[in-house]
């Protein structure tokens, strides 16, 4: 977990369970407003996919077959 979240985190827990709740609705709006669809890619998102994408193009698969399913 990157560093500022587990601060936020932290911060979060001082507050009280109301304040909580307006804090979660602010960011949730904030997400919103970058990324209105939920189609942008995190960092880790990104690192993960060009991984996969690599492992697909050095013909690391595997099919239906290739899988024992017992």
């Amino acid at each position: 977990m990157a560093t500022i979240t587990q601060q936020i985190i932290e911060l979060l827990d001082i507050l009280p369970e109301e304040e909580q709740t307006l804090a979660y609705e602010f960011l949730k709006r904030m997400v919103l407003a970058w990324d209105p669809d939920f189609v942008k890619l995190t960092p880790f998102e990104e690192i993960q996919l060009t991984q996969a994408m690599q492992s697909v193009e050095d013909g690391e698969l595997y099919t239906d077959e290739d899988i024992n399913w017992d």
